[in-house]
């Protein structure tokens, strides 16, 4: 397994410090593996190449026949080495019940981290908390399912979670960009996300390409996220698993505090899986707080000296814990997601380019896998034709509820175009919410329209 000493050498040289400039001195400071002193715990062999062991198994979860398997690899190998987020049709068979947009909305599941670190009156705490919000949602990107890519104009919405309110939209087709915006009387959240991707047989490298930001509505503070890429195994043979190796490093940019965490890679008997460690800098580059735990469970903090050891007199603290999760759940929901996609939580005058009314995530949450694939197909057909009549009219796709700025943010992975939030969808709701026109209609009756056109929708 390695000691604490090695461990610390492999995480000090900054596996991924060519995340952002300046980021391995943060790193190499005293970026030591503390997670070793909690051990392993649950270890499970793990194939990286892929292997025919656990095939069947993978058949009896809906996923690959032997005869599909084959047929797709002939299919799929020529694009080994592409970007091939928006560029091969895969089947149903693969995807879950959810839109990339519901996935998006999924970090709020923890958003009372937040709240306390608003709240919170140590700096250095305040930035445990937030960045252990982050690492929250690692637990729902460790799905293997895929999520629907979305329809250009699709939005999700999500009214009154804990004072909540967070809307998305699909902003661009080619390439595909989802943007995103969240809000309560602790914070503001928003996201342009932009994925790339790289495809290399049996498995595919998906590279964040985005940005973060994120207002303390208290202190006022800004912080900005760069996560690691993630990187999904054996997708066609052998047992399909999710690793995001690499560091996360958040900075706060009105102080120059920083946390960089390092997101252990997975050996062969499951060593490193899930384990997260790193530490809160103060703005000199000094350790201020250790954090350790596993993004699928818990993460603790506790003070530290300069040399990244904990301080006499206190203890290791738990400050966050998963919440517990549907067992057997075919797709791996949380109740959480299963909220996402319930049209119980629809708030009243849903937008009908909303995700949950899509009729191929619908068909496929019933388990209508053919109609899934049917409706999908022609959801696809109809945004190329609508492309074709935008071309022709010379016309040029307006999102509605964020606006495209001048600015161009450099990331890691490729330049972004930046979207921010209009404020519109604020002002829409709160006319939904004072009308006492609109009636709590059935919103499953409602047919999905994310369409520029009119005479596309018909």
């Amino acid at each position: 397994m390695g000691s604490k000493e090695d461990k610390a050498s492999a995480a000090g040289g900054g596996f991924f410090s060519t995340i952002a400039a300046g980021v391995k001195s943060w790193s190499t400071a005293v970026h030591k593996s503390v997670n070793g002193i909690m051990g392993y715990e649950g270890l499970e062999v793990i194939n990286p190449e892929g292997g025919t062991e656990d095939a069947e198994a993978e058949a009896s979860r809906g996923r690959w026949k032997q005869e599909d398997r084959d047929g797709y690899w002939k299919m799929m190998h020529k694009y080994i080495g592409a970007d091939v987020t928006s560029l091969v049709t895969l089947p149903v068979i693969i995807f879950e019940p959810m839109s990339m947009l519901q996935r998006m909305s999924e970090i709020l599941e923890y958003s009372e981290l937040l709240n306390k670190a608003d709240e919170c009156d140590d700096p250095y705490m305040r930035l445990a908390y937030t960045a252990t919000w982050f690492v929250s949602n690692y637990y729902a990107l460790q799905r293997t399912w895929k999520p629907f890519n979305p329809i250009l104009g699709e939005t999700f919405e999500i009214v009154n979670h804990c004072g909540i309110s967070f809307i998305a939209e699909q902003v661009s087709h080619h390439p595909p960009m989802s943007v995103g915006h969240g809000e309560n009387e602790h914070f503001v959240y928003d996201i342009t996300s932009k994925l790339k991707t790289k495809f290399l047989g049996n498995s595919v490298d998906v590279y964040p390409v985005g940005r973060t930001r994120l207002v303390l509505k208290k202190s006022g503070q800004v912080m900005d996220l760069v996560p690691p890429l993630t990187k999904v195994n054996n997708l066609i043979f052998g047992r399909t698993w999710v690793d995001s190796p690499g560091e996360m490093v958040l900075t706060n940019l009105t102080t120059g505090e920083k946390v960089v965490l390092y997101f252990h890679p997975c050996g062969w008997f499951g060593q490193g899986r899930y384990e997260v460690d790193g530490y809160v800098y103060s703005s000199e580059e000094e350790p201020k707080v250790m954090m350790t735990g596993k993004w699928n469970e818990s993460m603790s903090c506790q003070p530290c000296d300069l040399e990244g050891e904990p301080l006499p007199g206190t203890e290791l603290k738990e400050i966050w814990r998963c919440a517990p999760a549907p067992a057997n759940d075919k797709y791996q929901y949380t109740y959480f997601a299963h909220k996402l996609n319930s049209f119980e939580t629809a708030p009243k005058g849903l937008l009908p380019s909303d995700s949950r009314l899509r009729p191929d995530r619908y068909a496929l949450e019933k388990g209508d896998m053919s109609k899934s694939g049917n409706e999908k197909s022609r959801l696809e057909e109809k945004q190329r034709t609508e492309k074709r009549m935008r071309e022709a009219k010379n016309d040029k796709y307006t999102p509605r509820w964020f606006n495209l700025t001048e600015e161009i943010a450099p990331t890691p992975w490729g330049d972004l175009e930046i979207y921010e939030y209009n404020g519109k969808y604020s002002e829409h709701r709160a006319q939904i919410e004072s009308s006492t026109a609109l009636t709590d209609a059935d919103p499953t009756t409602i047919e999905f329209n994310p369409w520029q056109y009119s005479d596309v929708a018909e």
